[in-house]
């Protein structure tokens, strides 16, 4: 990848994730929000809403404004267009919150942020898939990891879509006797769309490149991944075109949800089956702390699959789909975002830094741009404290919840800092940090493009 253009603003979109990433988890730890108050309640949809968009959603954003181009190795199509996106996605995410508190209560002003949030949130992803789609299209080979993403793409409009739909019966600007309807029972349908489709799934074609890259692995495009692809885009065809149809025609949905679920499973066995091949068939011999986190991510990911089949064949899921939820978000999808971006902001720094002089001066390593040995504390406190939440999710104890996340949020504190030191180039060694021709790059954005 050296010589790759940087994409200018993905640093600034994972500033902003962390952001929300550490309120959110301040959220659980003071309180707000599940399982101190009812799973479908303003102050939870507020959380929700800052884990799905204000931290994961941006965090897919800036990774996909970088690192589609290298899949499709094809120029981004437009730099320029990421930063209206960011500005209306924050903006908009910030009046889905207060839409959430009129709704709740909380505040009484008598202005239409539902119905604002909707327009915003709908241009800033309507700016970033314009950008993706384009870049895509110019491209003259789509890889498979692409085609999830293509995918994870689709979902995304699926779930915008739904949301702008409660939004603007919530709002009070439709009233539309289907839409109600879809309002009244969709929430699922929204909800795994958006984890499941939009974030889950384009992190698993994600996966499939990174990790190859990471460790040194051959890519894969057999027969097995392209069985994932295929029956995990079944499944979710199944929930949102199945489950729209299901709801607007008064079916059971519940016997939608286990149609895709039943196409789903081999779907994530495959899957899971690559990444196990990718980290034996690696050429790497010492697994980098990125891969090995990645690791616990993708077990988290198999503990949520067990989790929801285990609770099914208990008659519990509906019980405990806050602790499921909380899995995916933390375990899996969380603990993969930490993970890469740990890796990716070295990554890009280097290439920022040290990839115009490379070959023309001696350059540190990328590996020299981190210090292991100290950031690993900070993922095994975050790590183990998702355990504990999960735990203490399905045994309703909300006080060991709460400790939970006090570690999560001490831990994604101490994963921030290192990735600030990272960016600062603090643990270079002094007389390979600054040679010439080498500036210390911003920390919010890429200068060398």
């Amino acid at each position: 990848m050296v010589g790759v253009s940087l994409s200018r603003w993905s640093m600034s979109y994972f500033a902003a994730a962390l952001v929300a990433l550490l309120a959110a988890e301040i959220m659980m730890a003071t309180g707000f929000g599940f399982p101190a108050v009812a799973i479908a309640s303003p102050d939870t949809l507020i959380l929700v809403h800052v884990v799905a968009i204000g931290w994961l959603s941006l965090l897919m954003c800036g990774a996909l404004l970088q690192f589609l181009p290298v899949l499709v190795a094809q120029p981004l199509h437009s730099n320029a267009l990421a930063v209206p996106a960011l500005v209306s996605l924050v903006a908009g995410l910030a009046a889905l919150i207060l839409a959430f508190l009129q709704f709740g209560g909380r505040i009484d002003i008598g202005f239409p942020f539902f119905t604002t949030a909707a327009i915003l949130l709908s241009l800033g992803f309507a700016l970033v898939l314009y950008n993706l789609v384009r870049t895509m299209i110019a491209s003259k080979v789509v890889p498979l990891p692409a085609w999830f993403v293509a995918a994870g793409l689709a979902s995304v409009v699926a779930t915008v879509a739904l949301g702008v739909i409660f939004s603007l019966v919530l709002g009070g600007v439709i009233q539309s006797r289907p839409l109600l309807a879809l309002v009244g029972a969709g929430l699922p349908i929204h909800a795994i769309a958006g984890l499941g489709g939009w974030l889950t799934f384009t992190a698993v074609g994600v996966s499939y490149r990174l990790l190859a890259m990471f460790m040194l692995a051959p890519e894969l495009d057999g027969a097995r991944p392209k069985g994932a692809f295929s029956l995990g885009t079944a499944a979710l065809a199944i929930v949102i075109i199945g489950g729209i149809v299901t709801v607007l025609f008064e079916g059971n949905l519940s016997l939608t949800f286990l149609a895709a679920l039943a196409v789903a499973l081999p779907a994530f066995a495959f899957y899971g089956l690559d990444a196990v091949h990718l980290y034996r068939a690696r050429k790497r011999r010492n697994i980098e702390l990125n891969s090995r986190t990645a690791g616990i991510a993708l077990g988290y990911l198999a503990a949520s699959v067990m989790l929801i089949v285990v609770l099914l064949a208990l008659g519990r899921l509906s019980d405990h789909v806050g602790a499921v939820v909380f899995l995916v978000a933390f375990g899996w999808l969380t603990g993969l975002g930490l993970s890469q971006l740990y890796k990716i902001v070295a990554f890009l720094t280097w290439l920022e830094c040290y990839g115009p002089v490379l070959g023309k001066i001696q350059t540190p390593r990328v590996q020299d741009l981190v210090v292991e040995a100290r950031a690993i504390k900070w993922f095994v406190l975050y790590f183990a404290a998702v355990g504990v939440g999960a735990v203490a999710l399905l045994a309703d104890a909300p006080t060991a919840f709460r400790f939970a996340a006090v570690v999560m949020a001490v831990g994604t504190t101490g994963i921030t800092a290192q990735l600030i030191r990272t960016r600062r180039l603090a643990d270079v060694k002094a007389e390979a940090r600054l040679p010439q021709g080498v500036q210390l790059p911003h920390l919010l954005l890429s200068c060398h493009t």
